[in-house]
């Protein structure tokens, strides 16, 4: 179809009339990967393999990456590389979609492909200027249909990162009440909220200059300017879309950060009026969720991750998800995903999802850092292993959530929680063996797992902290902004050792429903089998193993790392005596280190293949062993011809 310049030109009754992918049985059993378009491939890398087939590709002109090209650019010069567009398209994702099913990935989180405004560069994907068209540096609405359809062919979802909260840089405001420094040192107008509205010039033209009318607007000049001026479709084109508030300054006083902008992100007017019997949403809001029926509609997208639901708000957010959801079920997508990032705490996160109609939040701010934290031994494993435990009903002090509800992830796109420690897991050059387990930690306990584009290939963001969030966005594909500071040689390389262990591992995660859905329990562990608590922090660092379960019905398979990375460790576990007895058998299903990879399990070099269930005094416990940074997990040995996909 051609490109609409406004909503009233869709038929939707038309556009409807195609087979639609159904949604999966239950999230919890995908394994989501989250990635940056811009910064994952152009389609332009030579070497690998084919989406179909193990195919080499031979065509390309990027190399892939050696030891010698890690590093090879001086830090500085490569941080300075770091801004604006790089050249990742939605074409380039088609082509590595092989990449990401042999790596075990079965939906792919893409950050926002909307139309951005022309003057700056929002590579990111956040400041939209039309809401139905694909930026043209990604592709073509075309290119992203063909993107969805060939991963529905390989058994690929397709979640899209959506923005209602507010528009691009689409407006200048005309009044000055505050000025600050600017880098220059000169001072600039600092439209800062204080609850008043502020005078607007005009609509941004495609230079960035407010030229164009906006309060009353001037349909005939607005029509002048598209494509790439203003905001469309044109039912944004009303003064009364926007609050017109200035930018927030305090994140967490209301109501700023609810009706402010975000920096020069344009905050859209989504108040619901509760004045009459009925509540009244805003036009606006009518008008974004048309938006994104369309693209449910017109590429058969499978899910969308919400941006900034808090300063959304519960009615707005209930709103959306209604009719989403609604929509999405007339196309036979029942459980269309929608999935929140919702800042400010876990209580107010859980809160959203519990009154909104969310499915699941990103547990951007206590899971990250909990996880990483007990991988690294810097915390003690209750601390993560509590946040899924339901408070209303097991009365536990802390604030829960249910884990089919979180989308759970340790590297992002701008760790929030470091503020201005920003850097990837392996950023920590000392500490980085461990990263396998992050992973697996986060592939076989609660929620729904997600892995950020270039944790499977150690992207260590540079191997320094900083305070923005490039160092967390580099190319898988090469270009100037390559990973570990390099030029010019991309990352997509499957016979890494962390890549095929990864693979191996959530190859075992889709044929064994208790790591998708099962309950878990954190068991105790001894010195000496005799003496039993749980892990706990004296010093720096835990230096031990962390044992739990996964249980579904009768099926239990018990698992393990070692938060060491430099020694082998040996301690008793507790087992669960309503689940095992003295005597049972437990066997090795699956052993990594990163000396060795994936070692066979009938022969491995550190863990124990088998492990028999004993009795010390009233305790049912086992005796594991684990090399450094060891992973491994075991299963009853009469369950291992048991089906369990």
């Amino acid at each position: 179809m051609n490109r609409p310049k406004s909503i009233a030109e869709i038929d939707f009754a038309e556009l409807t009339k195609r087979k639609y992918t159904p949604s999966p049985d239950c999230w919890t059993d995908q394994v989501l990967y989250f990635l940056m378009l811009d910064r994952f491939s152009d389609g332009n890398e030579k070497g690998g393999y084919k989406n179909a087939q193990n195919e080499p590709v031979a065509t390309g002109s990027t190399p892939i990456a050696t030891c010698g090209d890690v590093d090879s650019v001086p830090y500085e010069k490569w941080l300075g590389q770091g801004d604006g567009w790089q050249g990742g398209t939605l074409n380039g994702l088609k082509s590595k979609l092989g990449y990401l099913k042999r790596l075990g990935v079965t939906a792919i989180w893409i950050s926002p492909v909307f139309k951005q405004v022309a003057f700056e560069e929002t590579y990111h994907g956040y400041g939209i200027q039309d809401f139905l068209e694909i930026d043209p540096h990604f592709g073509t609405r075309e290119d992203l249909r063909d993107l969805v359809d060939a991963a529905h062919q390989l058994g690929i979802y397709c979640i899209l990162d959506v923005i209602l909260n507010h528009a691009g840089n689409v407006f200048g405001y005309g009044e000055v009440r505050y000025r600050r420094r600017g880098a220059n040192g000169d001072w600039v107008a600092d439209p800062r909220w204080d609850g008043q509205p502020y005078k607007v010039e005009g609509f941004n033209d495609r230079n960035g200059q407010p030229t164009l009318p906006l309060d009353p607007p001037d349909l005939s000049a607005l029509d002048a300017a598209w494509p790439d001026g203003a905001i469309w479709p044109k039912e944004f084109q009303s003064p009364d879309n926007f609050l017109r508030l200035g930018h927030i300054t305090n994140w967490d006083y209301y109501p700023e950060f609810n009706d402010a902008d975000f920096a020069a992100l344009k905050k859209l007017n989504l108040h619901v009026d509760w004045s009459g019997k009925y509540p009244k949403y805003s036009q606006t809001l009518r008008h974004l969720i048309l938006c994104y029926v369309y693209w449910i509609a017109y590429a058969d997208v499978d899910g969308f991750r919400i941006d900034t639901v808090k300063h959304m708000g519960q009615e707005v957010t209930r709103m959306f998800c209604a009719a989403i959801h609604e929509m999405a079920q007339s196309l036979g997508k029942e459980r269309f995903l929608l999935t929140g990032e919702v800042t400010g705490g876990r209580r107010l996160a859980w809160s959203m999802v519990d009154t909104t109609g969310l499915d699941a939040a990103l547990g951007i701010e206590d899971i990250p850092g909990r996880l990483e934290s007990m991988v690294k031994g810097l915390t003690e494993p209750n601390t993560y292993f509590d946040l899924f435990r339901n408070s209303e009903l097991d009365d536990h002090g802390d604030f829960a959530w249910f884990g089919e509800h979180v989308v759970t992830m340790f590297d992002d796109h701008d760790q929030v929680r470091k503020i201005d420690q920003k850097r990837r897991f392996c950023g920590v050059k000392e500490l980085r063996d461990l990263v396998f387990n992050a992973l697996a930690v986060n592939l076989t306990t609660s929620g729904i797992p997600c892995i950020y584009y270039g944790t499977e290939q150690s992207f260590d963001s540079g191997g320094r902290p900083y305070p923005d969030d490039r160092v967390l966005r580099e190319n898988m594909f090469g270009g100037r902004f390559g990973a570990k500071c390099s030029q010019g040689v991309h990352f997509f390389d499957e016979d890494a050792k962390l890549f095929q262990a990864i693979s191996k591992l959530t190859d075992l995660r889709r044929n064994r429903i208790a790591l998708r859905r099962g309950r878990q329990y954190l068991h105790d562990i001894s010195g000496d089998g005799i003496h039993f608590g749980p892990p706990t922090r004296f010093g720096d660092r835990i230096q031990t193993l962390v044992t739990w379960s996964r249980v579904m019905a009768d099926h239990e398979l018990l698992l393990v790392f070692n938060t060491d990375e430099l020694e082998t460790r040996e301690l008793w576990s507790t087992l669960n005596p309503n689940l095992r007895k003295e005597g049972d058998v437990l066997q090795l299903l699956f052993s990594y280190t990163p000396e060795l990879g994936v070692e066979c399990v009938e022969h491995p070099r550190y863990a124990f293949p088998k492990l028999s269930v004993e009795r010390s005094g009233n305790v049912l416990c086992t005796k594991l062993a684990l090399g450094p940074a060891g992973f491994a997990i075991y299963t009853a040995a009469s369950l291992l011809a048991v089906g369990q996909a």
